[in-house]
């Protein structure tokens, strides 16, 4: 059992990453970002400097401050990813955002202790923002304005809620994009290409519903803690718990906006 007092430990550990990531990722931020396209096929995957120089920071201190734990990275592959605490890290997730000089890239940085999401964080330097929690000690914002808990929107019908997802003519499907189409069609507003900025938005209670499908670990399980902490719930497209795997993902703040939801998305759950 992963006791407070480590747990807090952690939790300031996932501060100093963020700020020993952002220091590298904010001088290429809107400048000489050193962008290749890693996809062998027509599909466009941009990597840049950023990413590979933040990932390679954050694993420098983790192996100095944690040498037994391992590390997941979407850059760097695995490193012992059978260990009792396991790092699973996006150094830019929404690499597209930040190319295009967008503020809505995230570093996100995730801790699985004994296999499952223990800690998290959703971090956005440009606007000196991170999302830090978990399920056991609650989530909150901090920023230079100081800390302030979060906690998810509550009490809404699906017809109220606000939802998003990244880009649902790529990143869907037929049957998908089917089902994405059908709940827009119900909620009063929608809101496209915000990456894992919109699970901070459900978090922070401005957003209600997230809806992905073909992420990686590394694209949602740091979120899971912060949207836990929260009080939010982060399923599969069948209602079942994420846990620390990908694929289609739905991000929710209230529970009955997430059964309505469900209703569309079963149908095309894989």
């Amino acid at each position: 059992m992963l006791s407070d007092a480590r747990l807090a430990e952690l939790d300031g550990f996932i501060l100093e990453l963020n700020r020993a990531s952002a220091a590298v990722i904010l001088p290429l931020f809107r400048g000489d970002h050193g962008i290749e396209n890693k996809s062998t096929t027509r599909h466009y995957d941009p990597v840049t400097l950023a990413d590979k120089g933040a990932e390679a920071e954050i694993r420098r201190l983790i192996g100095e401050h944690y040498p037994d734990h391992g590390v997941i990275g979407e850059e760097m592959g695995e490193d012992r990813p059978d260990a009792e605490f396991v790092w699973v890290l996006d150094p830019v997730d929404g690499t597209r955002a930040f190319v295009a000089g967008l503020p809505v890239w995230t570093t996100l940085i995730g801790l699985r202790f004994q296999g499952q999401p223990v800690l998290g964080s959703i971090g956005q330097p440009y606007l000196g923002e991170v999302f830090v929690g978990s399920q056991a000690a609650g989530s909150r914002l901090v920023s230079a304005a100081g800390e302030r808990p979060l906690k998810v929107r509550t009490g809404l019908p699906l017809t109220s809620a606000i939802i998003a997802t990244t880009d649902p003519e790529a990143c869907f499907n037929g049957a998908e994009l089917g089902a994405w189409r059908q709940i827009r069609a119900a909620v009063r507003l929608a809101r496209l290409g915000c990456d894992a900025y919109a699970y901070a938005m459900v978090a922070l209670g401005t957003l209600d519903l997230v809806v992905e499908a073909g992420l990686k670990s590394w694209d949602v399980e740091a979120a899971v803690p912060v949207i836990e902490g929260a009080g939010g719930l982060v399923t599969d497209w069948t209602g079942a718990p994420i846990g620390r795997h990908g694929g289609q993902m739905a991000i929710a703040g209230d529970r009955a906006v997430l059964d309505e939801a469900l209703v569309a998305l079963k149908r095309a759950a894989t």
